[in-house]
């Protein structure tokens, strides 16, 4: 579970890694992501550099995404939402509270650095916390959908309102997370909805990976 948090810390994304990336992976999830954020962010600031914006840009490319209306990010954004929503069950509230953060913490273009650096903490700490919280549960859990997504939304619940833990580190890490998220401005219900798509597609990932190897 600990390499889901490399998966946002990335700075850009090469033609050579899109090409490896497969349909219904977690890179493919965590891809689209981020171009979700840079696709608001290019709308919200108006921006007209594609070079400033790698994800989206290798997006546009790779999916002759024609500019809507002479405003970099609007067909991108569009295209983007309709893939995670189809392929992977999100609803629209997921998007607004993107668009809400966003519009929030974003309202100059040196803003952007200072967001995305929160952003990655964000993520490492969460996952790095439910990797420790859910590790049997984790097990389990995956052989039924349904079960990983109530104890995600249990855990997840557990972090942002248990006010005392038997580890400090571990309570640390909670409050951080708490504060993380006010400040982004994202709710139990989207974390939720984030972490049981990562989790659910990288232990698939796995039981490819470990298939292949056998072959």
């Amino acid at each position: 579970m600990k390499f889901i948090t490399n998966l946002f810390s990335k700075k850009e994304t090469t033609d050579d890694t899109a090409a490896v990336i497969g349909k219904g992976s977690v890179e493919e999830f965590v891809s689209l992501i981020r171009v979700y954020y840079q696709a608001v962010i290019a709308v919200q600031l108006g921006i007209t550099n594609l070079n400033m914006l790698s994800d989206m840009a290798l997006f546009k490319r790779m999916l002759k995404i024609p500019t809507q209306n002479n405003k970099l990010g609007v067909a991108e954004k569009s295209r983007s939402r309709k893939i995670l929503m189809q392929d992977y069950g999100l609803g629209e509230s997921f998007f607004k509270e993107i668009d809400a953060s966003i519009k929030k913490n974003c309202r100059t273009p040196n803003d952007i650095k200072s967001y995305f650096i929160m952003y990655q903490g964000f993520n490492q700490d969460l996952f790095a916390l439910l990797d420790t919280l859910m590790q049997w549960k984790f097990r389990i859990s995956m052989l039924v959908k349904k079960l990983l997504y109530t104890q995600t939304q249990k855990t997840i619940h557990e972090i942002l309102t248990r006010s005392e833990w038997k580890e400090e580190s571990t309570q640390k890490v909670a409050w951080r997370i708490r504060t993380y998220s006010q400040k982004l401005g994202y709710s139990e219900q989207w974390m939720t909805d984030f972490v049981y798509n990562v989790v659910l597609l990288a232990k698939e990932d796995a039981k490819t990976q470990r298939k292949q190897n056998k072959d």
